[in-house]
């Protein structure tokens, strides 16, 4: 066993790192409150989650786009033309839905290509080539759609957005108030919650080995019991309803797939290089073009994905899907800690950003606030107060030095 607290530092409160949870949390208490106690429903918890997904799958390409300096306007349009084309290929032209699917996210690779070469390879600013692809994609759907709908899409593509895992143990009594539960759900939360301490505490003995500083015990209890806490709570409301939504798995495997690539993987810290300092990033090696077209190409692939979910959510490819699907993926981005100067940001706090945004819609329509202007009101209201508090916290940090 390595020594406890072998180096322990002071605490160090980072309010801008951790404002963003804090704001997530005092959000949710307050619609909570505001609901009396329908926001944190199992059915509702559930309807948010599958609400939001393919806002936050564009959140996670869109964080990553910012941090490397940059800006995609055109993921809400690139959505459209890619579920349009999904519902050609599966309705109109009967082809394998799994073929179809591959195609889609080709079609996404291309886009995210075309876009990145312009930025990367032929200097044009990414906000004017984004801008023009807004255009251009929402054209092509046009193209391919028309002014009309094309669905009902199939069975697994309308599961993928919409359905849930199915019981393989049946549920477990949570108690009179509570009632049931399903079992298999739980062992999963159970799992997870066990792995996340897990990698936390060898982290921890990883640094004590190394000498380096670690949080007093009490932090590192709290840093650990906390989440473990909010997961289990979450799981377990959704147990209760229908289940784990398969948005949700696919959601999580794509957090932890690009938070280990932001965090272990050299082309994660190249991205954060060229967004920090592109002349430094240069200097040093950083193949600051070849980072920033596959980061659209990313961003290209994850459009094609959200663009298949919300099809499938709605069982319908419209013109008009998409429309501000970017703002709010860029709305994500910024309010969960992203620097609007690049070099800063977090998949968990985009994710967290956005998850921000989807209760905010679902709170105040569930107190009757049905009119656009009182969502979007709020929504810009606290957009800009993220956006001061970044600022804000720069020339503070600038004038301490």
């Amino acid at each position: 066993m390595p020594p406890a607290d072998a180096a322990p530092r002071k605490v160090d409160f980072d309010l801008k790192q951790s404002g963003i949870y804090i704001a997530f949390a005092l959000t949710i208490v307050i619609f909570a409150v505001l609901t009396d106690g329908v926001l944190l429903s199992p059915q509702n918890l559930s309807n948010i989650i599958v609400q939001q997904s393919y806002i936050l799958i564009l959140a996670i390409g869109m964080v990553l786009i910012i941090i490397a300096g940059h800006i995609d306007l055109s993921v809400g349009s690139v959505v459209a033309a890619a579920g349009a084309l999904a519902a050609v290929m599966m309705v109109d032209m009967d082809l394998p839905w799994p073929v179809a699917v591959i195609a889609t996210l080709i079609f996404g690779a291309l886009v995210g290509a075309w876009q990145g070469y312009w930025v990367a390879y032929f200097g044009i600013p990414a906000f004017i080539v984004t801008l023009a692809g807004m255009l251009l994609f929402r054209a092509v759907t046009y193209a391919i759609l028309g002014n009309q709908g094309i669905g009902p899409f199939p069975d697994e593509i309308r599961t993928l957005a919409n359905g849930f895992i199915p019981g393989f143990l049946g549920n477990v009594g949570l108690g009179a108030e509570l009632g049931g539960a399903d079992l298999f759900s739980i062992i999963v939360g159970l799992v997870v919650i066990v792995v996340m301490g897990f990698l936390q505490y060898r982290t921890r003995v990883g640094r004590i080995r190394y000498s380096q500083a670690v949080d007093p015990m009490w932090m590192f209890l709290l840093k650990v019991i906390l989440p473990a806490v909010i997961v289990m709570f979450l799981v377990v409301q959704l147990a209760r309803f229908r289940n784990l939504p398969w948005v949700l798995v696919l959601l999580a495997l794509l957090v932890v797939a690009y938070t280990m690539v932001t965090n272990r993987a050299v082309f994660g810290r190249q991205i954060y290089a060229v967004g920090g300092n592109l002349q430094a990033a240069t200097l040093s090696g950083v193949k600051v073009k070849s980072v920033v077209f596959w980061l659209f190409v990313n961003m290209g692939v994850l459009s094609a994905v959200a663009g298949l979910i919300f099809a499938g959510r709605l069982n319908l490819a419209g013109p008009t899907a998409g429309n501000s699907f970017e703002l709010d993926a860029i709305a994500a981005a910024f309010i969960g800690g992203a620097a609007v100067q690049g070099g800063v940001g977090r998949v968990i706090g985009a994710i967290t950003g956005g998850l921000i945004m989807g209760v905010i819609n679902n709170g105040m329509g569930l107190m009757g606030a049905t009119k656009p202007q009182q969502v979007m009101l709020v929504k810009g209201l606290v957009l800009l107060a993220a956006v001061a508090f970044d600022v804000y916290s720069k020339r503070r940090a600038a004038g301490a030095k």
